[in-house]
């Protein structure tokens, strides 16, 4: 992660301009701790469904079917909740709805949804639809899809058999079903502002305060969620920070409330509160316009009143515009293409005994390896589209008597790959009867040869690759500036890193690689990271907190694959409109 918090030298930098979640498009590193304390908060991007239908079955006698349509979100228990309904069309086989669905999508949620398509009985035709009872209308037929295979389309479109309740087509041909995403105009919207401040109060004793602002968005619970922060300037009281920008998603509406926080940066990570306020960003073009400045106050303590500072903030310049969203790149033809490296250290205990992390339960149950495989394979394959997926362990002994820190899971000298998160598993399961556990565990060989595919992805000038490399990990990292070493080499190529955690491992390092304290990695040559790639989840954190490693683990990628795709300029493909894709 890393954003939030400044650090000396890449921390203290703007976290950049054109971001439509904080600053670089990073992610900020207090949002996870937020997010895990007070409640997953996902970000996400409003769509909006629009429905058609062609060659519906004709249930009525004198007319033709007067058809609506009912949208759900399939949950993981099967129950089905209702996301909205469309209006009802009069004598209709091919209709045309106007009424749209409002879904949000969130990358990091695989979101089955179901479309139910009814008859509705004339004397219901004056009955608003949300009041209508469903038992009572005919129904004509239903179709099933991820969002992800929608937004994926180039076209954004999605046409689908309508087959009845049994999930089986009829001896009739029901018709189909078109199922077209728009992002709403608001969430492209983003505002860049330039902040200035002014008479700061210093907290130095020796030198001035080195300022930096933070800004949070308070949710409905009544606390705040970090979602962006400034640069640090050092030793100045009337700093003028590099522009911000913040995006629809992040602060909902130009009249939510957000918290701006004026911090003194310290290296030791207890920045020292300078002062805050609570202003909306319409308050914030309000100061724009007038050109006057709002006073931080410093908040109550042991029952003495907030007190109001000389302190102002200022808003230099204020600006309105549109940005490019992962879906924007995604349904362009860009891809992410997966990779997953499995710990083969003997430190997960011995696969044939029950108490090892390894141990491949008969009755089905899955093992926290698996489990990681499983559920964040499952989501990066939606976006991948040959589902061809690089597969390595390391730190086993591998046939020949070897210790390998990057050999291929499937036992083929010829290559890594496997099929489909199935052959994943597959791989994995051979693996544990063909490889001894050994060591120590070593990731620098598996992240540098995922950022060779990267580099030669480059090197062809197909610039519409992102690959994702999932390390799956039950100790600390032995080579932790090796580690290091790759991952800032690797922080300018289009690849992200995800590490999972298992057991119950001290993985206080693994903060380090993850950037928590704002801190950019830097290399042991002094090269400090172009940005961040890595996002580190302990799984017992994840278990405990009621958050699914998928949330956790991928909510931060999409802006990573951002972040990347700005620094070089890389926009989406023209968009193209093939002939729309159907389901068979």
């Amino acid at each position: 992660m890393g954003g939030c918090f400044s650090d000396l030298e890449g921390g203290k930098q703007a976290v950049g301009a054109a971001a439509t979640r904080n600053n670089n498009g990073t992610h900020n590193d207090a949002v996870d701790f937020f997010y895990t304390a007070q409640g997953f908060q996902p970000l996400f991007t409003q769509l909006e469904l629009s429905l058609s239908a062609c060659n519906l079955l004709d249930r009525d006698i004198a007319s033709k079917s007067d058809p609506m349509v009912v949208v759900y979100a399939k949950k993981r228990d099967g129950k089905l909740e209702e996301l909205g309904r469309t209006e009802v069309i009069m004598n209709c086989l091919n209709p045309e709805w106007i009424e749209k669905i409002s879904i949000a999508f969130q990358f990091e949620v695989v979101q089955p949804l179901v479309f139910h398509v009814y008859d509705i009985d004339t004397k219901y035709h004056s009955v608003p639809t949300k009041t209508l009872k469903l038992k009572d209308q005919e129904f004509l037929g239903e179709a099933s899809c991820t969002l992800s295979e929608i937004v994926t389309k180039p076209s954004r479109s999605l046409t689908l058999r309508l087959q009845n309740k049994s999930g089986h087509g009829d001896i009739r041909n029901l018709g189909t079903i078109t199922v077209h995403a728009e992002e709403t105009v608001a969430a492209r919207s983003a505002v860049e502002m330039t902040f200035r401040c002014s008479h700061l109060d210093n907290k130095d004793i020796f030198s001035k305060s080195d300022p930096f602002l933070r800004i949070s968005r308070i949710v409905e619970s009544g606390g705040s969620v970090p979602i962006c922060k400034t640069e640090v300037i050092d030793n100045n009281l009337n700093p003028k920070w590099k522009p911000v920008c913040l995006s629809f998603q992040q602060f909902g509406s130009k009249d939510n409330p957000l918290v701006i926080e004026c911090f003194d940066f310290n290296s030791n990570g207890n920045h020292i509160l300078v002062g805050k306020m609570q202003k909306s960003v319409a308050d914030l073009e309000k100061l724009y316009i007038e050109k006057t400045g709002a006073n931080f106050f410093m908040p109550s303590t042991h029952h003495r009143q907030e007190k109001v500072l000389k302190g102002q903030l200022f808003v230099d310049q204020y600006c309105e515009k549109e940005q490019f969203s992962f879906i924007d790149y995604i349904s362009s033809g860009f891809e992410l293409n997966f990779m997953v490296a499995v710990d083969f250290t003997a430190s997960n205990g011995n696969p044939l005994h029950p108490d090892s992390l390894h141990y491949i339960d008969v009755s089905g149950r899955l093992n926290s390896y698996q489990k990681a495989m499983m559920e964040v394979g499952e989501v990066i394959q939606f976006y991948d589209s040959d589902k061809r997926f690089p597969a390595w362990g390391f730190g086993g002994k591998i046939p020949g008597g070897t210790v390998s820190h990057c050999f291929n899971l499937n036992g083929s000298p010829g290559g890594s790959e496997v099929v489909g998160v199935e052959g994943i598993m597959d791989a994995y399961a051979s693996a544990l009867r063909n490889v001894t556990l050994s060591g120590p565990t070593l990731f620098g060989p598996v992240i540098n040869m995922a950022a060779q595919m990267a580099v030669e992805s480059l090197s062809s000038h197909n610039s519409t690759k992102y690959y994702v490399l999932l390390i799956i990990t039950d100790g600390v990292v032995t080579d932790l500036q090796e580690t290091i070493n790759a991952l800032v080499k690797a922080s300018d190529l289009p690849l992200s890193v995800l590490i999972v955690g298992v057991g119950s491992a001290n993985f206080t390092s693994m903060e380090v690689l993850d950037a928590d304290n704002g801190r950019r990695l830097e290399s042991s040559t002094g090269r400090v990271a172009t940005r961040d790639i890595v996002q580190f989840v302990p799984m017992r954190e994840v278990q405990s907190g009621q958050i699914s490693v998928v949330q956790a683990l991928l909510e931060e990628l999409p802006e990573q694959f951002l972040t990347f795709m700005r620094s070089r300029d890389i926009k989406p493909l023209p968009t193209r409109f093939p002939h729309i894709s159907t389901i068979q």
